[in-house]
Order: C-alpha cells, then sequence, then structure tokens
C-alpha cells in the first residue's frame, strides 16, 4: 500500500474549495430532481423534452421552498442546466408564474455563487428578457414584495447586485441604467433640491425636459412603465428601511431581516462605486437619508450580529463622500474638496443670518474652521427647537418628512435632523491621512479577525465587508484603495497561514515551577530570540506625530541547527521582512488543538509585530558593510552561534503600543518577544509592493491621457487603438519580420502591396511600410495611395565589418497574418491587446515587437515586463537571437541567473561586462596604433583613446574616403586605390581574407571599406559610452548609470517592479514603452505599477505604448483566499477587465504545438483558432504515438481496491487507482523506447500529486529502466509549459471539483503536443456543463486505454491507422501487462548479457591459440 507524505493542512488554493458544498456523484444519481431532469429536460434532442409548467412549480414549492432552498438542490438543478434547457426556453412574459420567475434568478444566483457564466443563455432569447426583468422587479417593492419572506427578497436583492456588476452585457445595461437615470430625481423630498442640482449644471435641465417630452408622448401602459421604473428605486429603499426598523434593538432579531440589510448596503455600496450608476444616484441617496437612518436603526444598537453590517456601513459613507465629481466624473483633490466644504459651510451661514438672526448667529458669524466639526456643530444645533430646526432643513432643501411615511406627513423628530444637518456639514477626514496612520505590518489583532481575515471556507451567502474590483472605478485613488486593502488583507491571510504552522510546529509549553515559556518542537523558519533592543527611536518629520524611525537589535542562537538551516538564516538580507511574536503558554496549551477552537488563546500567542532588517551587525558589534556585487561568496564570516541584526521596526505600530502603554498600564510589547519568524522570500514581498501602492496614492499621478478613461472603465473602448492615435508614424521599418516578398503579400491578405517609385517588385528584405492609416495622420498626399494600398521600399542593410560577428541576426519565424497584425499594433503608439491562445507563438511576436521598436525609435527606452522570471528568461533569449546590441539590454530581479547563456544580464553582471568590454576595446586600441605605428599607450584609458580616434584615426581616414567618393562620382579613382591606400589594412590582418574581393566592382569595394571604418568607429563609439563607468567608482553608481543611460531594453518581473518602484523614480528612470507578456496572469495591481515607473514630464507622461500579451481563457492570477478571490474579484486581471470592457483585441489565430486532433479539445474556446502547418508537415506529428493505438484517450478508472477518490486530510484530495493507472503507463512507455524527459504527469490536486510522486518513487526512481517523468506537478503550476506527451489525472469521483473552471480545463488539455491521456471517473464528468465541449470529443473515442502491441518508439505508423487495438481492461491489467514486458525485456536483457560473455569467452580462447602459436613460432626459429 502506498502511503504518501501528509502536509498539516491542504494547500489553500484547493482546502479553500471545501467550504463550498458539492454533490456526489451518488447523491446526484438518487436525488429526486435528478430524476425529473432525466425524464423532462436532459436528452439532447429539444423536441423530445416535454413542458410542463407544473414541474415548474412542483420544484420550486416542494424541492427548494420546502428545504430552505439548501445548497444541495440549487446545485443539483444548475449541474442538470434547468435553466440553459427547461426554464429559459420556455419562460413566457405574459403567463410566467411567481415560481418560473424564482427559478429563473435563483439558478443566475447559483451560477455566480459557483462562478460559472450565467448571463450567456439569455442571448438565446432576448425580446423576452426585458419582460422577465420587469418580473423580478416588480416582485421587489410592493404591494408584491410584502407577499413575499424575507430569505426570497434576499435571492431577488442578490439577481440585481449581479445584474448590476455585470453592466458590460448589454441587454444588462439597458435594462439597469434606466432605473438610476435622471427621472429618479421625481422622488427628492424637495423640489427645491432638483432647482439647485439643475442650476448647478445646465445639461441636467436639458436631460430632464427631453425626459419630460418622451413622458408626455406615451400611452397610459407606457407611463406607467415608465413612472414604475423612476420610482423603483425610492421604493426599494424605502422597502429597505421598513425592514430596518422592524429589528429590535435587543432579544432574538429575525437573522433573514438582517441577512437582508446587510445585502442591501452591499447592493448600495456597488451602485455607489460605480460611475454610471453613482452619477444621479448618490444625490437620491442622500436625499433620502439613507446613512442617517442605518446609523440610528436598532440594528447598529444590537450587541452581537449588527457587526457586518456596522462594517458595510462605514464602506457606503466612504464612497458616498467620496472625492469625484458626480456628473462629470472627474476627480476632486483635497483642495477641491476643501474648497467645496467651505461652500457648504458658507451657504448654511447665508442661510442662518438670513433667517435664524437670533438664535443661529453665532454660527453665522464664525470663522469656517470654528463650525466644521461635530461638536461646534451640535453646540448651535442642540439649543434651537423642533419647528426651527425642520425650517432650517427646508431653507437647506433637506428632507424633513418621513421617508417610509410620505402620505401620513409625519417628520423626523430634531436629533434625528440635528444629525442629518452634522452628516452634511461636518468635515470628513482625508483618507490619505488615514492610509498613512495605518501599520503596513499586521499584528495579532489584524490576523485573527475572523470576520474578515479567516474566511477560508467562503460560499457566497453573506456579502464581506471587502471592496470589489470589477469593470469600472470612480478615481485613479479609488482603483489604488481598493487594490491597496484587497492586496493587504491577502498577504495578513498567509502570513497568518505561515504564524499557525510555525506556531504549531515549536509546540510550545509552560514549565513548572518558573511559569516560563518552552519549546518542545522546532521550526525550520523560526527561532527563539536570546536578546531584544530598541536601540533608536528618531524624532518625528516635520508636520508628522509618529517617530521618522524606529530601530532595534534581534539577537539569536542558531547553534542547535543543521549546517543548511544554518546557512538559510546566514543568508537573511537588508530589506528582508521578518516577524517578532511574543508566545505565553498556559496549561491548556499542551493539549491536542482542535481547528474550531481559537488558535490565540489556546497557545498563547499574545502579540505579533512586523520588521525589515536594516543592517546585520558583526563580531564587533558594528553593521557589517554590505558587499556591492550579488557573489554570496564574499559575504564575511561571522564567528559562533550568536547573530544580531538590526531590524526597522513599524513607527505608526510603535506610536500605536506606547500610547497604550502609557495609557492603560499595560506590559510594554517590545520587552516580551520570544520568536523570531522568516518567511520564503518570494512570498514576503507584500510589504514593498504596500509601501508602493501607498506612494503612489500621495504622488501626482498621471496615467496617459489616451488610457486615462479606458482605465477607469470608461468612454469608447477602442479609443486606445493606434489607428484612433495621433501621430502615427509615417513609415515603419520592419527589418527582418518578413522572410521574402510573398510572405509580405501573404501577410496582408486584403490589401494591395504597392511598390514606392523606384521599386519594382519583388525584391528582398528589409521593408519599410507605409500605411493608409498613417498616411491620413500625416496628411500624406500621395495620390496613389488608398485606405487598402500599403506603399513598400526597401533599403541596403550598411556594412557593419570584416567578420562574422558583424552580420546582423535576422528572424527566421514566418509570422501569420494575425501575428503581423499584432507587430504592427504594437510598433504603432497607443494600447494593443493581443490574445495568444496555447502554442500561437505569443513570445516570438513579443520579441520582434521589441526588436521592431528598438530598431525603429533608437532613442526610446523598452520596459519588458511578466509574471515569471521562466517567462521573463525565454523572452531574454529570444531576444538575444535578433539584431539587438546585447549591451543595450538589462534585466533586473533574481532570475536571472537562471538565464541560458554565458553572458550576465543583470545589473551588477551588466556592469562587469562593461568593464571586461572596455578592457578588450582598450586593447584593440593598442592594436590599432601598432598597426598604424604610433608610439604611445593609446589605449589606457577611454579618454585617451578618444583622443587617438579624433588625431590618428579620423586624420587617416578622413582624406582617404572623400578621395573614393570622388572616384565614385567623377570616375576618375579605380578599384586598385581603394584596395592600396586603404589605411587600416594591417588593423583587419586577422579578418576573412582577402579583404576586397578580386571580383567586387568600385561600389562593392567602397562599401567594404567603409564596412571596416564602421567597425574601427563602433569600437571609439562603444569606449565613449563606457567612460561613465570608468569616472564612477562604486558599483551602485556604476549600476545606476548603466539602467539610466545605457539600457535601451530592461526586463523585470512585475514583483519587482513593485518592490523596486519608489528607487527606481528616485533614479529618474524612463521609458516609452511597456510590453506585458503573461498579462492575464498578473494582478491588477502588479500590472498597474509598472505603467508609473517614472515622475511625469511637465505634469504628462511619456508613455508612448502599452502592448499586453496573454490568455483570459486560461488560469487568472493566484488569489489563495477564497472570499477576495470571489467576492472581491481580486484574481481579475487587467487584461482580463479591458477584455470585458470590449478594448479591441488581436486574437492569433493558428497554433503550432499540439496534433491538430488534441487541438479540438480547447480550439472551440477561441474565435477561429487554426492550426500551423508545422503540426501537420514536421515527421513527428505525421506517426502515431508508439504503443497507443490513438495520440488521446479519455480513460475511465473505476474504483481501486474498493475505493475511488480520498482525503487522508481535509481537503488534500488523491485517487490511487488512478495514481497506479498512470504509473503504470509511465512505465509502459518507457519501457518501448520513450525518452522520461518528454512525458509530463499532471494532475488538478497537490495531494494527488504528492500520491503519484510516493508511486513513483516506490515504483521507477531506484530502477534505470524507467527513471524520472520530466515533471510531475499540478495543472495550475504548469501553464505555460508543454511537453511531446502529458499523462493527466483528474482525481475526484464524487464531484467534479476544480476542473469545472473552464480556464483549468483549457490549460489542461492544451499542455501536450503528441499524446494526452485523461485518466478520470467518467460518469462525473461527462455530464458538466461547462466541460461539454471537451468531452464530447473526447468521448468519440473507446474509454478504456488501447494499445498496440509489440510496438517500439519510434512509430512509423500513420497517425490515423488505428489497426487492431489491444484493449486495456482496468488498473490491474496494465499492471500486470507492465510487469510481463519488464521480465521479457530484463530476460532478454540477461540473454544479450549471456551472448556477449560467450562472444568473449570465444575471443578469449582465439586470443590465447594465436598466442599459443606465436610462442610456437618463437621458439621454433630459436
Amino acid at each position: 500500500m502506498i502511503h504518501s507524505t501528509l502536509p498539516p493542512h491542504a494547500p489553500p488554493t484547493e482546502s479553500t474549495r471545501g467550504g463550498v458544498y458539492h454533490p456526489t456523484l451518488q447523491e446526484i444519481q438518487k436525488d429526486s430532481i435528478s430524476l425529473l431532469a432525466q425524464e423532462y429536460w436532459l436528452s439532447n434532442d429539444p423536441d423530445t423534452r416535454e413542458w410542463s409548467p407544473n414541474i415548474v412549480e412542483d420544484i420550486y414549492f416542494k424541492e427548494l421552498e420546502h428545504n430552505r432552498f439548501e445548497t444541495k438542490k440549487l446545485m443539483l438543478l444548475e449541474f442538470s442546466q434547468y435553466l440553459e434547457k427547461y426554464l429559459w426556453p420556455n419562460f413566457d412574459g405574459e403567463n410566467a408564474s411567481l415560481a418560473h420567475v424564482l427559478s429563473i434568478v435563483l439558478m443566475v444566483n447559483e451560477k455566480f455563487r459557483e462562478r460559472v457564466s450565467a448571463w450567456d443563455c439569455f442571448a438565446s432569447r432576448p425580446d423576452q428578457f426585458n419582460s422577465f426583468f420587469i418580473h423580478v422587479l416588480r416582485l421587489t417593492v410592493p404591494p408584491l414584495s410584502d407577499k413575499l419572506n424575507l430569505q426570497v427578497r434576499r435571492f431577488l436583492l442578490i439577481f440585481l447586485i449581479h445584474a448590476f456588476q455585470s453592466l458590460e452585457n448589454q441587454l444588462l445595461r439597458t435594462e439597469c441604467m434606466i432605473l438610476v437615470s435622471l427621472v429618479t430625481w421625481h422622488c427628492f423630498g424637495t423640489s427645491s433640491l432638483r432647482e439647485k442640482e439643475f442650476a448647478s449644471d445646465k445639461d441636467l435641465k436639458k436631460r430632464w425636459n427631453a425626459f419630460a417630452k418622451r413622458f408626455k408622448k406615451a400611452d397610459n401602459e407606457q407611463k406607467e412603465l415608465l413612472i414604475f421604473q423612476r420610482t423603483w428605486i425610492s421604493n426599494l429603499m424605502k422597502g429597505f428601511v421598513k425592514i430596518l426598523y422592524s429589528i429590535p434593538e435587543s432579544g432574538d432579531a429575525d437573522t433573514d431581516a438582517i441577512a437582508y440589510c446587510e445585502r442591501f448596503l452591499e447592493f448600495l455600496i456597488d451602485l455607489e462605486a460605480q460611475l454610471p450608476t453613482r452619477r444621479y444616484f448618490n444625490t437620491l441617496l442622500d436625499d433620502h437619508q439613507i446613512l442617517i437612518l442605518c446609523k440610528l436603526s436598532p440594528l447598529v444598537k444590537l450587541k452581537e450580529g449588527s457587526e457586518l453590517f456596522k462594517q458595510l456601513l462605514e464602506i457606503l459613507k466612504f464612497y458616498a463622500g467620496f472625492e469625484i465629481h458626480d456628473h462629470t466624473g472627474l476627480a476632486l483633490t483635497d483642495d477641491q474638496m476643501t474648497e467645496l466644504h467651505c461652500k457648504k459651510l458658507m451657504s448654511l451661514q447665508h442661510t442662518a443670518f438670513r433667517s435664524f438672526k437670533d438664535s443661529l448667529q453665532l454660527l453665522a458669524l464664525s470663522n469656517l474652521s470654528a463650525i466644521e466639526t461635530r461638536e461646534d456643530l451640535l453646540s448651535h444645533f442642540e439649543p434651537l427647537d423642533n419647528q426651527t430646526i425642520i425650517q432650517l432643513c427646508d431653507l437647506l432643501s433637506i428632507r424633513t418628512k418621513k421617508l417610509d411615511d410620505d402620505e401620513l406627513n409625519e417628520y423626523y423628530d430634531k436629533d434625528f435632523l440635528i444629525e442629518v444637518l452634522i452628516g452634511k456639514f461636518e468635515k470628513r477626514t482625508s483618507q490619505i491621512d488615514a492610509i498613512n496612520a495605518l501599520p503596513l505590518y499586521p499584528d495579532e489583532n489584524a490576523l485573527f479577525d475572523d470576520a474578515v481575515v479567516k474566511t477560508q471556507f467562503y460560499s457566497g451567502d453573506t456579502p464581506l465587508a471587502l471592496p470589489k474590483l470589477n469593470l469600472q472605478f470612480l478615481t485613479i485613488h479609488d482603483y489604488l484603495l481598493r487594490n491597496f486593502n484587497l492586496f493587504r488583507l491577502e498577504s495578513t491571510y498567509e502570513i497568518r497561514q505561515d504564524i499557525e504552522d510555525v506556531v504549531k510546529r515549536l509546540a510550545p509549553r509552560i514549565t513548572y515551577p518558573s511559569g516560563r515559556t518552552e519549546f518542545t518542537g522546532w521550526a525550520r523558519m523560526a527561532i527563539e530570540i536570546e536578546r531584544f533592543n530598541i536601540v533608536e527611536v528618531s524624532k518625528p518629520n516635520l508636520g508628522e506625530d509618529k517617530p521618522s524611525q524606529v530601530k532595534a537589535d534581534v539577537t539569536f542562537n542558531i547553534g542547535r541547527y543543521t549546517d543548511s538551516i544554518q546557512n538559510e538564516w546566514d543568508s537573511l538580507r537588508q530589506h528582508d521582512v521578518l516577524f517578532l511574536l511574543t508566545i505565553q503558554a498556559h496549561d491548556g496549551t499542551a493539549d491536542k488543538y482542535r481547528d474550531d477552537l481559537p488558535f490565540r488563546s489556546h497557545f498563547g500567542l499574545k502579540y505579533v509585530r512586523g520588521c525589515e532588517i536594516v543592517e546585520i551587525i558583526g563580531d564587533d558589534g558594528k553593521p557589517i558593510e554590505e558587499v556591492s556585487k550579488p557573489n554570496v561568496e564574499e559575504k564575511t564570516k561571522i564567528s559562533g552561534n550568536l547573530r544580531t541584526l538590526r531590524v526597522l521596526l513599524d513607527p505608526n505600530q510603535y506610536k500605536i503600543d506606547m500610547n497604550k502603554f502609557a495609557n492603560t498600564k499595560e506590559e510594554d510589547v517590545y520587552e516580551t518577544f520570544n520568536v523570531l519568524m522568516r518567511r520564503k522570500p518570494k512570498e514576503n514581498n507584500f510589504k514593498a509592493v504596500l509601501e508602493t501602492i501607498r506612494d503612489l496614492m500621495q504622488s501626482e499621478l498621471v496615467v496617459p491621457d489616451w488610457l486615462h478613461n479606458i482605465f477607469l472603465g470608461y468612454g469608447l473602448p477602442g479609443s486606445a487603438h493606434y489607428t484612433m492615435m495621433p501621430n502615427l508614424p509615417k513609415e515603419i521599418d520592419f527589418r527582418d519580420t518578413f522572410l521574402n516578398y510573398e510572405h509580405l503579400v501573404e501577410s496582408f491578405p486584403e490589401k494591395n502591396i504597392v511598390p514606392m517609385e523606384g521599386y519594382e517588385a519583388p525584391f528582398p528584405p528589409p521593408y519599410v511600410l507605409q500605411f493608409p492609416e498613417s498616411s491620413n495622420a500625416n496628411n500624406s498626399t500621395d495620390p496613389k495611395q488608398d485606405e487598402n494600398t500599403i506603399m513598400v521600399r526597401t533599403y541596403s542593410i550598411p556594412n557593419m565589418g570584416p567578420y562574422p560577428f558583424n552580420l546582423p541576426k535576422k528572424n527566421t519565424i514566418r509570422f501569420t497574418p494575425a501575428q503581423v497584425e499584432a507587430i504592427k499594433s504594437g510598433t504603432n503608439p497607443g494600447l494593443t491587446l493581443i490574445v495568444g491562445p496555447p502554442g500561437t507563438g505569443k513570445t516570438d511576436v513579443a520579441v520582434q515587437i521589441i526588436a521592431n521598436l528598438y530598431n525603429n525609435f533608437p532613442d526610446q527606452h523598452t520596459l519588458l515586463v511578466t509574471h515569471s522570471n521562466q517567462a521573463l528568461n525565454q523572452l531574454f533569449e529570444k531576444i538575444m537571437a535578433l539584431d539587438v546590441d546585447e549591451r543595450h539590454l538589462l534585466r533586473l530581479g533574481h532570475g536571472e541567473e537562471e538565464l541560458n547563456t554565458e553572458l550576465s544580464f543583470s545589473k551588477y553582471g551588466r556592469v562587469n561586462s562593461f568593464l571586461e568590454k572596455r578592457l578588450a576595446l582598450l586593447s584593440e586600441v593598442d592594436r590599432l596604433s601598432q598597426s598604424l605605428e604610433i608610439g604611445g599607450e593609446h589605449g589606457y584609458t577611454c579618454e585617451t583613446a578618444g583622443y587617438f580616434y579624433l588625431y590618428h584615426v579620423l586624420s587617416r581616414w578622413e582624406p582617404y574616403i572623400d578621395k573614393c567618393r570622388q572616384g565614385l562620382e567623377n570616375g576618375n579613382v579605380g578599384v586598385e586605390t581603394i584596395r592600396n591606400e586603404f589605411p587600416f589594412s594591417s588593423y583587419f590582418y586577422n579578418a576573412p581574407q582577402p579583404l576586397f574581393p578580386e571580383d567586387a566592382d568600385y561600389a562593392e569595394t567602397l562599401e567594404i571599406a567603409e564596412g571596416c571604418f564602421r567597425h574601427i568607429e563602433k569600437i571609439f563609439t562603444e569606449l565613449e559610452e563606457i567612460r561613465g563607468f570608468e569616472l564612477l567608482r562604486t558599483s551602485y553608481d556604476r549600476a545606476n548609470y548603466l539602467l539610466t543611460k545605457e539600457a535601451k531594453i530592461i526586463a523585470m518581473t512585475c514583483t519587482h517592479a513593485a518592490l523596486k518602484r519608489r528607487e527606481l523614480s528616485l533614479l529618474a528612470f524612463k521609458y516609452d514603452n511597456v510590453v506585458m507578456e503573461e498579462a492575464a496572469q498578473i494582478l491588477e495591481v502588479e500590472t498597474f505599477i509598472p505603467l508609473l515607473l517614472q515622475e511625469t514630464e511637465d505634469g504628462r507622461s511619456r508613455l508612448k505604448r502599452v502592448v499586453m500579451i496573454g490568455d483570459h481563457n486560461q488560469l487568472p492570477p493566484v488569489v489563495k483566499n477564497m472570499a477576495f478571490q470571489q467576492y472581491g474579484n481580486m484574481e481579475q486581471s487587467l487584461f482580463t477587465r479591458f477584455v470585458r470592457l470590449g478594448v479591441p483585441t488581436i486574437d492569433l489565430d493558428a497554433q503550432g504545438r499540439s496534433r491538430p486532433s488534441i487541438a479540438k479539445l480547447y480550439n472551440w474556446r477561441y474565435k477561429d483558432l487554426g492550426d500551423l502547418p508545422s503540426v501537420t508537415e514536421q515527421e513527428e506529428y505525421k506517426y502515431a504515438n508508439s504503443g497507443f493505438t490513438y495520440d488521446y484517450q479519455v480513460i475511465n478508472v473505476d474504483n481501486y481496491m474498493g475505493k475511488g477518490e480520498t482525503e487522508p486530510v481535509p481537503y488534500f484530495y488523491q485517487n490511487l487507482g488512478e495514481a497506479e493507472f498512470i504509473v503504470a503507463v509511465y512505465q509502459y512507455m518507457r519501457l518501448l523506447g520513450y525518452s522520461s524527459d518528454k512525458i509530463s504527469i499532471l494532475t488538478t490536486y497537490n495531494g494527488q500529486k504528492a500520491l503519484i510522486r510516493d508511486v513513483l518513487k516506490q515504483r521507477c526512481s531506484w530502477n534505470p529502466l524507467f527513471g524520472r517523468p520530466a515533471k510531475v506537478t499540478t495543472v495550475d503550476k504548469f501553464q505555460g509549459q508543454q511537453n511531446d506527451y502529458i499523462l493527466l489525472s483528474l482525481v475526484r469521483t464524487k464531484s467534479v471539483g476544480h476542473i469545472r473552471d473552464v480556464r483549468r480545463l483549457i490549460v489542461a488539455m492544451s499542455r501536450a503536443r503528441l499524446g494526452l491521456y485523461v485518466f478520470c471517473r467518467l460518469a462525473l464528468f461527462k455530464n458538466c456543463y461547462e466541460l461539454t465541449p471537451t468531452f464530447d470529443e473526447l468521448l468519440k473515442r473507446p474509454t478504456k486505454l488501447n494499445l498496440k502491441i509489440n510496438e517500439m518508439w519510434p512509430s512509423k505508423r500513420d497517425v490515423n491507422d488505428h489497426g487492431e487495438p489491444y484493449e486495456i481492461a482496468d488498473v490491474e491489467h496494465i499492471g500486470k501487462y507492465v510487469y510481463q514486458m519488464m521480465q521479457e525485456q530484463l530476460a532478454y536483457a540477461k540473454q544479450q548479457k549471456a551472448k556477449g560473455e560467450d562472444a568473449e569467452d570465444m575471443e578469449d580462447a582465439e586470443d590465447a591459440e594465436d598466442a599459443e602459436d606465436a610462442e610456437d613460432g618463437i621458439s621454433q626459429g630459436g
């Protein structure tokens, strides 16, 4: 029996799904809903599906309502395609029942909860959608809403939340936007408020009048609908207030009422956080005084159960007063917000002075700063009587009559109206100040606040007090703030997991009689602290009240650890983040911990504080100077086992702690720390990213004008496309993009390629093209060029010297028309979005764009950003293969060492390379001076070389070249003169000879001479560039000079950009273009930061083009916490958001990775994805996979040893049957002769990965016949990689699991080039709606593994020749078959060995006989 190594808990990305219920296969098959589905709507033939309204009624009332809408029933209905196949095809707006409408609502909600596409099916009958939506709206407000219970009303509200969050869908936009349009202002409490708003914006009055005319022309039925639509949102809010005030202040509260109120606040926040819905609604919300009604409601006063409501109310309050002009959508600065606030206060003073001279005289005459706090305003309003307050509110256009009792004419009481007045005139605290006062490291309270952080098992049942990332943002500040909060919470969640793991491993317990805490276990990532001292608390900076910095020394002993762990602690470096823990164990700490217990109290975890290493202290007690070169060998060794680090503490946190210590006489936190914890460097970048976002929020951010509106989600989606940009380049030099003239013509199938005057087609590359759009942009008057014509010319690439390395490197890829369009778009200014399906050459396109930018715009700098080091290195290696000078390449970050090249492209590596190059070039100068027989050390420095060039090289070259050029014009100089008088012939003695071929004519010979001089000239040009390195002395200065002056193509990961943003902007780092690969795998904010690594120039961004390359149909960025991923939509990349917004994309349409048959398993997901000729023409694609009947198959795996999927640790899914089957197939392939590095084993779960590795270890690793496959990993980790043969295990047998995410399915199906074999429980996966297109294709072939017997690798059988298959029944069968094969091979090997030994024996015998004969001959001769 195989036992795999188990972790303490499953990886978060998988375990977090555990809180969501998934029905098992048995439950699906047995449930009454499944039986109804089989009978009524699961038939594949729509004509045989029987429609019965009674079935919908029965399912709703008996199955759903009767079971309180339990998740299991909803999932089964959604899984059986109830909406797509039954509810929507049979919906009739005129006769639809309540059950039918509510059933559709529930199915849409369930699809959103399961993160699958919800609106697609409505596109089949768009004419019915308006009727359905009106039905839903009528159910949410009286009188119909009064007949529904609060649980059902909450479901309707959730549906509306989803609808308003999907405004990119035309159907929904049409229905939703009228509900929050200008006409809703009919519901204002006073008409004077409306007139006041119209006075501030004349356009509003025009729109209002247009609506009034439309209303007049409508018939009675239309009028009734228009009145309903314009009053709907107001009536909905009135209904909410009624429910809110039905909750008692004490006693048992109705949980359904609380849940409804929480969802309603979520709905209001969503409306406020999107400009299109906020524009008119914000004023209505203010008029209806919802914030004050919520603040004074009984729910807020509840002792338990109101926490979430209060948190949501704070978010709503923040967005209601957000720094934006509601009508224009322009962001307001702090100064403008202050100005508006002052105008409000002055209007209050004017009103008080005019109408309340006696009672409010002091308020009217006060300084503004004396009436802007709550206390000041209360002192003025409290003495007034009820009637005066009502009069004041009426004059200020504030509603005074109760919202839900309009017809009763009942007024609000004095206290309520005073709260309204204070809410309107109180000064709002600056959001920037609030963020600046926030500690960047989470403390123990933030880490273990279960309401926010431990939402590991988020099921979507309740809203969360989290910001959402959707399509649109109010301002750049709003965008950064939402990302700041989400990123902070996500990193807090990850830190909490690490702390929990470390504390459990340390196993603290209390010892008696001392009462001290001792640790009975040990942890790799944590160590006991010997000493902790605060060594410096610096004075606050001007205008601040926190210390400017707080330094402390931490001492610990590494003596008890092994060498490898000691080295890990010794490899800590400056800027690494550590955590200081205080663990005070108690009597119960040693007891076994259960997950339902509070972690902190059980283990006695009292305090957690973060810190950052600033210096490492040496043996002498002084800081060790960091060696500027990144060589580990050069690190100063510290003797003994004690280590001391100087760390920076968070000043905000220190201030909070010291205030608490001074005021409450609690213990000093900083005297209690006993454990120091480190984290893996890759996971520990959160502080730098948060600091970067905080810096960005306080700087004058400028996104380029052409990108600004699209970035926030407004305006025309195509407005940043290159065709809409001004100042397009008149011509583009495509250099080596096209292989020949035929390729050029093929690349523009709908255009006429016309040579410019003086050129005759066909002619060889390079090609310079003039496009019609650029002609229009530059007002070209070329009469030949219409919109379908591309003008082309060529030029000669200058000879750069006589040596082979002087020849330019050229592209060899025959780009497709779609790839050429992508390259053309990326070379032009503006935003280019390239969707690259698997195997379509995304990297090649990116590299060609970079090379074209480098050649067309030599003065511009390009920033190359990717998600992973691996992708960055692939790009870099391909760039080096093109005609890009290596001295202009720079790679920042720590992945550079993995580059497959002898050259070092890191910052310090490039500095060393330049210094080495300097020596080489100076030696060439010396050689040149010797060849010219000029004495002296001219190659001593770059400066002396410069003088040598000026006085000795140019002085010889210029008279010579003038004479030769005149000879070319006048014909009075012969070829011999060029050859004989060439001044540098001696220098080029080591070039291929002869330097000037005998058969070369005059022009060719002159070009060779000029090429030789260009070679010499380049030496001195490079030396002049290197001169800066000679003058600068420190590696740091040299590296920064390189970054800002020399490098033209700078590459880094998005994480490195976030880490170094402050440093780069201080260096005045500049760039003009950003090319982003893997853009769909990068978090929103990590995509945004690379666009802002430079300071603005005259208030404008110098960014000219942004090229984003990715695939939103593959897996998104990894977000470990399900709540942040699903509710906050944190996994949405900027690339995906742009696609959702409708920004034009260029879709690469030909894949060159997989066999066409395998590509069918995933190409349905893409628009017209075809195949490149290579996947049918290359030899390896023509032949079948040796030993297999088919090139791909799905293999059904039944229970093995009575079991399917298992969970040895919660949510750590394993399937032994599939693991054994896959390993046996791997062994079979190896026995046939397949190379192990051509085979990868993938699975959808980490538990299965661990199990397969254990099975391989037991069966294969020790045996040279088998070895290990290239990779055994998860589908998620293998994204962006490929291999010839993929064996895939889907693991689950009870429920489909997360392969139901189509993006994961696409990645899984698209990794294989030649062979894909999928092992799964077929009955479970084949009926899953999202997987249908792929599984329909897979099921066209047998579901038992079909082998081709006695066929060794490589096969010469045609790929379509399936012959007579040998069928494998199950796991045991393949195991026996492989064992038999192995025995036969071993027997054969032994037989061969024996034959070899016999042959050796015979040879030895023959040799012995020969020796004897020779000896006989010698003796006879003697």
